[in-house]
């Protein structure tokens, strides 16, 4: 009688089950494994195509916060009066901005029908449909006399540029000088990404090739198959826009390349695939692997050279590869880059690596790099000062003998 009052009691408070009993419970073990199976699949990139509960606001919350790295790096102040078992952030203390959700499934890679469509031969996939783009890539007699018109003539017809703001946005934190060490950003560089960024064509081919190098400079690179119908395919692709038919035609009318537009292709894939010797190894890099990718050297100091690419910097410091500390201050006085700034001069760390400072145009597409890099390279010098929209720019190209990119990027004109 006494220990059925008792059960009767803890029935009534709500006691009826021990804490420590109920992970023993089946079928709450089973769902609680579950679901720690689900995020480590979602944050590995593992499960892609699990179909997001509708309506649901906490699981929302939960997955903004179980995905965003940037949560991990919060300062310490931040943290206080929070669990910060491995930096996590519970549902109540930090909602997701309202419609603005990181595309995390996709870190580092492609989704996945995309990646599966990239691995057929370049000639059975599909690509964009062609753009009669008429007399807006037909260069003008004044732009084949100046380069630097050129060049503002190609910033305008990146029409698959993001927009600040509505696209991305960005936090430039503080300041600081070239030579100072300490870390002068609170979080990272990139607040937030549209989730359609890898749903454009020449985006997507563009993220399938940053995975296909090792950092190591000296590192012989041993190129697959697969890979290079990833090169094949991103060049057709970007073949497809306005920048690189402007720059086709430009360099036709320079007579620098044959009229045959199958062979100009060949002429970029060389250029910016083909290896070469870097680092005192043959086949160690290459101009697409230095510039947009990045390489560390080997030799005294290790240091981050190359690395010129916003997307391989988003990409990177989503999986916490990166780690930005600051923007350069700028030569011209009063003038602080802010969200809407789309030419940043930084400073980072890269696999715990720093790049003490390097430029960027932030939003800018693959297509229009390729093309205003490939353009000053055959045309310029080693400084090629010019207007991109509101950023006086002059971009630095040093060339590996007659014939190869040893690096090209922008720098921020005073």
């Amino acid at each position: 009688m006494e220990g059925l009052i008792k059960g009767l009691i803890n029935v009534a408070l709500g006691n009826n089950q021990d804490e420590d009993e109920r992970p023993n419970n089946p079928s709450h073990s089973q769902e609680e494994e579950r679901t720690r199976s689900t995020w480590a699949q979602v944050v590995s990139g593992e499960k892609e195509e699990e179909e997001e509960p509708q309506n649901n606001v906490e699981y929302g919350a939960h997955h903004y916060n179980q995905q965003n790295p940037w949560n991990r790096r919060r300062k310490e102040e931040d943290n206080e009066g929070r669990d910060q078992e491995e930096g996590w952030e519970t549902v109540a203390e930090r909602p997701p901005p309202p419609q603005r959700r990181h595309q995390k499934f996709i870190i580092g890679q492609v989704s996945m029908e995309n990646r599966h469509g990239y691995k057929q031969p370049p000639s059975e996939q599909g690509y964009s449909e062609e753009v009669d783009y008429g007399a807006d890539i037909e260069p003008s007699a004044e732009e084949l006399s100046d380069l630097s018109k050129a060049c503002s003539r190609l910033w305008e017809l990146d029409l698959n540029r993001l927009v600040p703001g509505k696209d991305y946005e960005i936090d430039c934190g503080e300041g600081k000088k070239t030579y100072q060490k300490e870390d002068m950003a609170q979080g990272s560089l990139f607040s937030w990404m549209s989730d359609n960024l890898f749903k454009r064509p020449t985006y997507s081919r563009f993220s399938s090739l940053l995975d296909n190098y090792n950092p190591n400079e000296g590192s012989k690179e041993v190129v697959t198959s697969q890979e290079r119908q990833e090169q094949a395919a991103f060049i057709e692709e970007i073949s497809r826009t306005a920048p690189i038919k402007y720059l086709y035609k430009y360099l036709l009318l320079k007579g620098i390349i044959p009229e045959h537009y199958e062979g100009f292709k060949r002429i970029l894939t060389g250029l910016w695939f083909d290896l070469y010797n870097r680092g005192g190894t043959s086949g160690s890099s290459s101009a697409f692997e230095h510039v947009f990718v990045g390489e560390i050297k080997q030799r005294g100091e290790h240091e981050v050279s190359g690395f010129h690419n916003w997307i391989q910097f988003y990409l990177e410091e989503a999986k916490g590869k990166v780690d930005y500390q600051g923007y350069i201050f700028p030569r011209r006085r009063g003038e602080i880059p802010d969200s809407e700034t789309q030419l940043l001069t930084i400073q980072f760390e890269w696999n715990g690596v720093l790049k003490s400072i390097s430029s960027i145009l932030v939003g800018v597409s693959p297509e229009f790099e390729i093309a205003l890099f490939t353009l000053c390279f055959y045309l310029g010098g080693e400084d090629n000062y010019f207007q991109l929209g509101p950023y006086p720019v002059n971009i630095k190209c040093y060339r590996l003998g007659r014939d190869k990119i040893g690096s090209v990027f922008p720098i921020a004109q005073s």
